[in-house]
């Protein structure tokens, strides 16, 4: 299986990331910190990852939550999915979020998020003044029930 070439470079020391597993849809980002630091519960922070991409126009990267972390621990992204955008050239960072009870330490070369790439569309808007009906209508937000 082939996949799209995305160029790599590290800005600090840290792994580059890698599949897990033969079907894995995602990559693992590792924090490459200098020191470890505490996440209490309700705080946020910004992780630097070490490395910046070079995604090929007309995908994105996407980064997402560790389901393990989000079990054990109540990690999860402020903004999930995360999009890089492929004109992006800065470090790549992730928003963590304690939802759990109890401290968190965030460790050098700790997993903390994965990257999925996916292809994007471009939209071409076109105004017009109605637009054609459809079942569902103006229905949103749980409309349909549980």
């Amino acid at each position: 299986m082939s996949g799209i070439a995305v160029r790599i470079k590290r800005v600090r020391p840290t792994s580059i990331p890698c599949y897990m597993t033969e079907h894995a849809a995602g990559v693992d980002l590792h924090a490459a910190l200098e020191c470890e630091f505490i996440l209490h519960p309700g705080e946020r922070a910004l992780v630097p990852t070490g490395i910046a991409l070079e995604i090929p126009p007309g995908f994105e990267a996407q980064v997402r939550p560790r389901s393990g972390l989000a079990l054990r621990h109540g990690i999860a992204l402020v903004n999930s999915p995360g999009t890089i955008d492929a004109d992006y050239r800065g470090e790549v960072g992730v928003i963590l979020i304690n939802l759990g009870s109890e401290p968190f330490t965030v460790s050098n070369g700790e997993r903390i998020a994965q990257m999925v790439f996916a292809r994007c569309e471009r939209a071409e808007f076109v105004e017009v003044e109605e637009l054609e009906e459809s079942a569902r209508g103006e229905g949103g937000f749980g409309h349909t029930g549980r």
